[in-house]
């Protein structure tokens, strides 16, 4: 079963195991995880579900398509070079990935 490792800007973890082909955010959403707002529900237009993505875990994820590369510069926290939008995140089966939430998404 997939897990995603939410860590958010204060340090605190929370461990979520979701299920294979939701998205990341899905996933923060219908559990209730803070600092993923997801505004327009996934359909890419908001940018309100940034994450950070640990180094380690970026070789799991597909690469990154053009759309979700222009959306992260409308972000409310600086872009980083493990910038992803969670809702472009679909989870795995045997799926483990960190992300850390920004401080802010609005």
């Amino acid at each position: 079963m997939p897990t995603v490792h939410f860590t958010d800007a204060e340090g605190t973890v929370r461990d979520v195991e979701g299920n294979a082909g939701d998205s990341v955010m899905e996933t923060a959403v219908r559990n209730g995880v803070p600092g993923i707002v997801a505004e327009c529900g996934g359909s890419l237009s908001c940018a309100t579900c940034h994450v950070f993505v640990r180094e380690d875990c970026a070789s799991q994820l597909p690469a990154m398509e053009d759309m979700e590369d222009e959306m992260l510069y409308g972000t409310a926290v600086d872009r980083e070079d493990n910038s992803r939008l969670s809702c472009q995140l679909r989870l795995t089966d045997e799926l483990e990935l960190f992300v850390t939430t920004p401080e802010t998404q609005v």
